[in-house]
């Protein structure tokens, strides 16, 4: 009994080991795909490849993001920064911000979120509807971080969802600043209290 448990525990591992080795791969350039079009969703047209370009830069708050630089016909059109912040009302929130060199924001995509469905998972489109003060395409951050109007903004948040907002919006001011090489060291965008997402203040 003790062979044929042995037996099968190792033919089991082969088994795995196996799948493991050629799963890795496309999994792997799945990866690497669906990075390339988050950047190409946030940035100008371009020529080259961001991703073997890419660096680290440092934020006001000490950590580093990673920057994909863009250029076409070798001149500098901006470049896409993967930005992140853990004050989401459901945890972390990863997103992509695409800046122009005048530093514009030119568009962004939420890569991964676990905000209330319904309610701060909005926020994938949210700040892209041209209505009221919700957009921030087009904006200026060279004219300061951004914030929600219940903070002294200009950003409307997402309806019952102000804490998801201010994160949302943090993770992005987070982004401009690495951006820019940490010069800013202020965020606009910070966290409250957290209650209920249904009833945030």
């Amino acid at each position: 009994m003790l062979l044929s448990l042995t037996i099968i525990c190792l033919v089991a591992g082969a088994i795995l080991a196996g799948v493991n080795m050629y799963t890795l791969e496309p999994i792997a350039a799945s990866k690497a795909a669906a990075l390339q079009n988050a950047i190409q969703q946030v940035v100008l047209e371009f020529d080259n490849n961001p991703t073997e370009q890419a660096y680290k830069a440092v934020t006001s708050e000490g950590d580093s993001l990673i920057i994909y630089p863009a250029t076409k016909n070798g001149k500098f059109v901006g470049a896409a920064v993967e930005s992140n912040t853990k004050k989401g009302f459901g945890g972390e929130i990863k997103v992509i911000v695409g800046f122009d060199p005048e530093g514009k924001l030119l568009n962004y995509s939420v890569l991964q979120h676990t905000e209330t469905p319904g309610l701060g998972s909005k926020m994938q489109e949210w700040f892209r509807t041209d209505k009221n003060k919700q957009s921030i395409i087009g904006r200026s951050m060279t004219n300061g971080n951004l914030s929600v109007t219940k903070d002294g903004g200009d950003v409307d948040a997402i309806t019952a969802a102000t804490i998801s907002s201010r994160a949302f919006l943090d993770a992005v001011n987070r982004a401009y600043s690495a951006y820019k090489g940490g010069a800013d060291g202020t965020s606009g965008a910070t966290s409250k209290t957290q209650t209920e997402e249904g009833g945030e203040k």
